[in-house]
């Protein structure tokens, strides 16, 4: 089970030194044997501190996404409101100068 849980935290792109050093040392520990307790603990704590930052910055980066689509759609929303106050006053001057058309020229 821990060659799997350190096999699947391989398959991240990880750029923090402290995680990529424990990961290494962890997988050497794996592939000498049954890693010690304190070698298993070291190693949990690790992932554990890097993905518990990795969490925060993603919920961070997704909050800051839904805020942003938040205001995009209501823009979108405003400007189609607009779109449909224009459009009517274009119909209602179309009918004003349809009407004035029709009217007879002195």
């Amino acid at each position: 089970m821990l060659r799997a849980f350190a096999e699947r935290i391989a398959t991240f792109h990880i750029t923090d030194r402290a995680m990529l050093r424990a990961q290494r040392a962890f997988m050497a520990e794996l592939a000498a044997g049954e890693p010690s307790p304190a070698a298993v603990r070291t190693y949990l704590d690790a992932v554990r501190a890097y993905f518990t930052g990795f969490n925060r910055d993603a919920q961070a980066q997704l909050a800051s996404v839904d805020r942003d689509l938040e205001r995009l759609y209501q823009r979108q929303y405003n400007l189609a409101a607009e779109r449909g106050v224009a459009v009517k006053r274009i119909e209602a001057v179309q009918g004003v100068l349809a009407l004035l058309a029709e009217l007879p020229l002195e």
